[in-house]
């Protein structure tokens, strides 16, 4: 029996109904028995059974091996309040997601390997670069406080948001040079939630001649033998895209203030846009690198063995050094999220207290994207985690079930440090 208060509280938390038995909309992908994972699945189930979450994909490499490649739920067809649609599609574990602002450390990888390639120099200022960047007093802004949220320049203006404009080049290129200060430059981080990646893009076209679609597929998509994993997807393809669901409780004024502010619209719009055809086709560095969970992971596995695939170098190991080894960096209020952060050539770095990956995991290296999507590797624990969701809740009835997977994550793999992380 379905008593009213169930639907009261599937109404007000935006809630997908999850059926009884979620074992026929389980896939399983190729494993490996090395480590006892269960624990942690059915922590992963626990969130989907909390409704916010159409669907999730969930990879974990450990010591090098493949110990979870599951999905579950719905990539399509899906929406609070109601069955799923007759034609629904499952999730699988090969059904592409996008990582939305996880994507960013994934620029931060392409930009850095075109470092060691000798192509360009990150504490080198964009404007060397990219001709016309200067304006409005931006002519010291570096390429590397860019990538790490200290450029000052952390908002497009709302025109630019338009998905046309994706296809305008010229307008885009305008958009980005005519961006002015709105934050101290090189001061507190404020988080870029879309002007970073373009910009990148722009450099890269300038000093390659390729933008940063063709870099990631030359340099990493089929190096690493992967069939999803490109910024937006070719036209013809972007009906295959788990569809995002707008999922969890409405904001209130404080924080619709707040989002809209941060992305430049309404919470629920971008959503909505993140669907439509343009945006999936498009390329935006910052927020639509289009993958599966095995397909991160497996690039963050290859710079746990020192930027090697299969035997073949993807990074160099002084590129990977520089990644990950972040110095002493602490943890700093970000001007524009009001969370404390701690950054890191282009990654949202763990702590040696609580962290976006756990407690105490302070060389942990990643990124996580809207709004529930994790994405990182820790070299103390051998470890690579990737959780692809497509609801896109903020405050929702999952926010006692995700903590717990978090907490499961580092009680089944604990760190063996013979020193305390910074």
């Amino acid at each position: 029996m379905v008593f009213v208060s169930d639907r009261v509280v599937e109404y007000a938390a935006r809630k997908i109904r999850v059926p009884g038995d979620v074992a026929g909309l389980t896939d399983i992908g190729v494993e490996s028995a090395t480590a006892d994972v269960e624990a942690i699945w059915d922590r992963t189930i626990d969130v989907y059974k909390s409704g916010v979450h159409p669907g999730l994909q969930f990879c974990i490499y450990h010591r090098g091996e493949v110990v979870l490649d599951r999905a579950i739920g719905h990539a399509r067809g899906v929406s609070p309040g109601r069955a799923p649609d007759s034609d629904a599609v499952p999730m699988r574990v090969n059904t592409p997601v996008n990582l939305f602002s996880a994507a960013k450390a994934i620029t931060a990888i392409v930009m850095h390997k075109l470092e060691g390639d000798g192509v360009l120099d990150l504490d080198t200022p964009v404007a060397t670069y990219l001709p016309g960047f200067e304006r409005h007093g931006k002519g010291a802004i570096t390429l590397a406080q860019v990538l790490n949220h200290r450029a000052g320049i952390p908002v497009l203006p709302a025109e630019a948001l338009d998905l046309d404009v994706l296809d305008d080049p010229d307008a885009l290129r305008e958009f980005v040079l005519d961006l002015r200060l709105t934050q101290e430059v090189g001061g507190a981080p404020a988080y870029h939630t879309i002007t970073g990646g373009f910009i990148m893009d722009l450099v890269a076209r300038e000093v390659t001649g390729k933008g940063l679609r063709d870099i990631l597929v030359r340099d990493f998509k089929k190096p690493l033998g992967l069939k999803w994993f490109d910024y937006g997807t070719r036209p013809a393809d972007t009906e295959l895209v788990a569809h995002n669901v707008m999922t969890g409780f409405r904001l209130g004024p404080l924080l619709s203030r707040m989002f809209q502010r941060l992305l430049g619209m309404p919470w629920d719009d971008v959503v909505r846009l993140s669907n439509d055809p343009r945006f999936l086709a498009g390329v935006i560095p910052s927020g639509n690198l289009i993958t599966t969970a095995r397909g991160v992971a497996t690039l963050y596995q290859c710079m746990l063995d020192d930027g090697t695939h299969r035997g073949a170098e993807v990074l160099s190991p002084a590129t990977v050094a520089k990644l990950v080894n972040v110095p002493n960096t602490r943890l700093e209020i970000d001007r524009m999220i009001g969370m404390p952060m701690r950054y890191g050539n282009g990654f949202m770095m763990g702590t040696s207290s609580f962290s976006l990956y756990g407690w105490n995991h302070p060389r942990a290296f990643g990124h996580v994207g809207m709004s529930n999507t994790f994405t990182w590797a820790d070299p103390d624990r051998s470890l690579v985690v990737a959780l692809l969701t497509t609801g896109k809740p903020i405050l929702g009835t999952h926010l006692v079930a995700l903590p717990r997977l978090i907490t499961e994550i580092h009680n089944t793999f604990p760190a063996h440090r013979g020193v305390r992380g910074r």
